[in-house]
Protein backbone atom coordinates (compact mmCIF):
# COMPACT_ATOMS: atom_id res chain seq x y z
CA UNK A 1 0.00 0.00 0.00
CA UNK A 2 2.63 2.24 0.80
CA UNK A 3 4.65 1.29 -2.61
CA UNK A 4 1.25 2.46 -4.71
CA UNK A 5 1.05 5.76 -2.77
CA UNK A 6 4.46 6.99 -3.08
CA UNK A 7 3.93 6.32 -6.56
CA UNK A 8 0.71 8.26 -7.03
CA UNK A 9 2.74 11.25 -5.15
CA UNK A 10 5.50 10.53 -7.81
CA UNK A 11 3.60 10.34 -10.54
CA UNK A 12 1.20 13.75 -9.48
CA UNK A 13 4.81 15.69 -9.10
CA UNK A 14 5.83 15.03 -12.08
CA UNK A 15 2.45 16.01 -13.69
CA UNK A 16 2.80 19.16 -12.12
CA UNK A 17 6.08 20.15 -13.12
CA UNK A 18 5.73 18.96 -17.07
CA UNK A 19 2.64 21.42 -16.61
CA UNK A 20 4.74 24.07 -14.86
CA UNK A 21 7.68 24.03 -17.86
CA UNK A 22 5.04 23.66 -20.75
CA UNK A 23 3.86 26.71 -22.53
CA UNK A 24 1.05 28.68 -22.29
CA UNK A 25 -1.55 30.68 -24.28
CA UNK A 26 -3.85 33.49 -22.52
CA UNK A 27 -6.55 34.73 -25.10
CA UNK A 28 -8.72 37.47 -24.32
CA UNK A 29 -11.43 39.34 -26.64
CA UNK A 30 -11.51 43.25 -25.61
CA UNK A 31 -14.87 44.59 -26.06
CA UNK A 32 -15.68 41.71 -28.35
CA UNK A 33 -19.49 42.79 -28.18
CA UNK A 34 -18.36 44.97 -30.69
CA UNK A 35 -16.33 42.93 -33.40
CA UNK A 36 -16.98 43.93 -36.90
CA UNK A 37 -18.76 40.40 -37.65
CA UNK A 38 -19.78 37.62 -35.48
CA UNK A 39 -23.40 35.53 -36.02
CA UNK A 40 -26.16 37.30 -34.31
CA UNK A 41 -27.07 34.53 -31.70
CA UNK A 42 -25.22 34.86 -28.38
CA UNK A 43 -24.42 31.23 -28.16
CA UNK A 44 -23.05 31.40 -31.58
CA UNK A 45 -20.93 34.33 -30.85
CA UNK A 46 -19.95 32.22 -27.66
CA UNK A 47 -19.38 28.99 -29.89
CA UNK A 48 -17.42 31.11 -32.32
CA UNK A 49 -15.07 32.74 -29.50
CA UNK A 50 -14.46 29.25 -27.64
CA UNK A 51 -13.42 27.47 -30.80
CA UNK A 52 -10.86 29.99 -31.76
CA UNK A 53 -8.91 30.64 -28.21
CA UNK A 54 -8.95 26.59 -28.36
CA UNK A 55 -7.55 26.56 -31.51
CA UNK A 56 -4.90 29.85 -30.31
CA UNK A 57 -3.98 26.96 -27.62
CA UNK A 58 -3.28 24.35 -29.34
CA UNK A 59 -0.59 26.34 -31.85
CA UNK A 60 0.63 27.17 -28.31
CA UNK A 61 1.88 23.62 -27.95
CA UNK A 62 4.54 24.44 -30.31
CA UNK A 63 6.11 27.12 -28.05
CA UNK A 64 8.98 25.88 -26.81
CA UNK A 65 9.15 24.92 -22.62
CA UNK A 66 8.81 28.08 -20.68
CA UNK A 67 7.71 30.88 -23.25
CA UNK A 68 3.48 32.64 -23.01
CA UNK A 69 1.98 34.12 -25.13
CA UNK A 70 -0.85 36.69 -24.41
CA UNK A 71 -2.93 37.20 -27.15
CA UNK A 72 -5.51 40.14 -27.12
CA UNK A 73 -8.28 40.18 -30.04
CA UNK A 74 -9.38 43.74 -30.85
CA UNK A 75 -11.63 43.14 -33.26
CA UNK A 76 -12.96 39.75 -35.83
CA UNK A 77 -14.66 40.19 -39.27
CA UNK A 78 -15.46 36.22 -40.25
CA UNK A 79 -15.27 35.06 -43.85
CA UNK A 80 -18.62 35.79 -45.85
CA UNK A 81 -21.85 37.30 -44.61
CA UNK A 82 -24.10 36.10 -41.91
CA UNK A 83 -27.78 36.07 -43.75
CA UNK A 84 -31.32 35.37 -41.04
CA UNK A 85 -32.51 31.97 -41.65
CA UNK A 86 -36.24 31.87 -40.40
CA UNK A 87 -36.35 28.05 -41.57
CA UNK A 88 -34.26 26.22 -39.33
CA UNK A 89 -33.77 29.46 -36.61
CA UNK A 90 -29.74 29.54 -37.08
CA UNK A 91 -28.51 31.82 -39.24
CA UNK A 92 -26.76 31.34 -42.28
CA UNK A 93 -23.58 31.85 -43.83
CA UNK A 94 -22.77 32.73 -47.29
CA UNK A 95 -18.88 32.45 -48.43
CA UNK A 96 -18.82 34.65 -51.98
CA UNK A 97 -15.08 35.53 -52.27
CA UNK A 98 -15.61 38.63 -52.67
CA UNK A 99 -15.39 41.69 -50.56
CA UNK A 100 -15.92 39.85 -47.57
CA UNK A 101 -12.52 37.88 -46.53
CA UNK A 102 -11.89 37.13 -43.81
CA UNK A 103 -9.97 39.95 -40.89
CA UNK A 104 -8.45 39.36 -37.50
CA UNK A 105 -7.02 42.26 -35.34
CA UNK A 106 -4.86 41.94 -32.16
CA UNK A 107 -2.14 42.42 -30.05
CA UNK A 108 0.56 39.79 -29.10
CA UNK A 109 3.39 39.29 -26.38
CA UNK A 110 5.35 36.57 -26.41
CA UNK A 111 7.74 36.39 -23.11
CA UNK A 112 9.95 34.09 -21.70
CA UNK A 113 10.98 34.01 -17.56
CA UNK A 114 9.33 37.43 -17.74
CA UNK A 115 10.88 39.13 -20.42
CA UNK A 116 9.45 40.05 -23.86
CA UNK A 117 10.95 38.19 -26.54
CA UNK A 118 8.55 39.44 -29.25
CA UNK A 119 5.20 41.86 -29.31
CA UNK A 120 2.64 43.91 -31.43
CA UNK A 121 -0.20 44.52 -33.43
CA UNK A 122 -0.98 42.28 -36.45
CA UNK A 123 -4.05 42.41 -38.54
CA UNK A 124 -4.87 38.66 -40.09
CA UNK A 125 -6.32 38.95 -43.73
CA UNK A 126 -6.95 37.05 -46.55
CA UNK A 127 -8.34 38.57 -49.27
CA UNK A 128 -8.16 34.78 -51.67
CA UNK A 129 -9.39 32.90 -48.76
CA UNK A 130 -11.73 30.99 -51.25
CA UNK A 131 -9.40 29.94 -54.15
CA UNK A 132 -6.50 28.69 -51.27
CA UNK A 133 -6.69 25.46 -50.56
CA UNK A 134 -6.07 24.26 -47.13
CA UNK A 135 -5.77 21.06 -44.24
CA UNK A 136 -9.41 22.05 -42.81
CA UNK A 137 -12.28 20.37 -43.82
CA UNK A 138 -15.33 22.09 -45.36
CA UNK A 139 -17.14 21.46 -42.96
CA UNK A 140 -15.17 23.64 -40.60
CA UNK A 141 -16.70 26.79 -40.61
CA UNK A 142 -13.83 28.57 -39.04
CA UNK A 143 -11.47 26.95 -41.24
CA UNK A 144 -10.44 30.24 -43.06
CA UNK A 145 -9.70 32.31 -39.53
CA UNK A 146 -7.84 28.86 -38.77
CA UNK A 147 -5.64 29.11 -41.61
CA UNK A 148 -4.59 32.89 -41.26
CA UNK A 149 -4.26 32.25 -37.46
CA UNK A 150 -2.00 29.32 -38.30
CA UNK A 151 0.02 31.23 -41.11
CA UNK A 152 0.27 34.20 -38.44
CA UNK A 153 2.04 32.33 -35.71
CA UNK A 154 3.83 29.79 -37.79
CA UNK A 155 5.68 32.96 -39.68
CA UNK A 156 5.71 35.81 -36.56
CA UNK A 157 5.38 33.38 -33.40
CA UNK A 158 7.45 30.73 -34.34
CA UNK A 159 10.15 32.29 -37.21
CA UNK A 160 9.06 29.78 -40.36
CA UNK A 161 8.63 30.59 -43.09
CA UNK A 162 6.12 29.21 -45.88
CA UNK A 163 6.93 27.79 -49.18
CA UNK A 164 5.67 29.43 -52.14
Amino acid sequence: MKSILIKTALAGLFALSAGAASAGVTVNYIESDKFSDLPFAPWERKQVLEELSTYFTKLGEKLPAGQDLVIEVTDIDLAGREYPNVSNGRDLRILKGTADWPIINLRYSLTQNGQVLKGGDARLADMNYMQRIGRFSDSDSLRAEKRMIDEWFDETIIGKKRGG
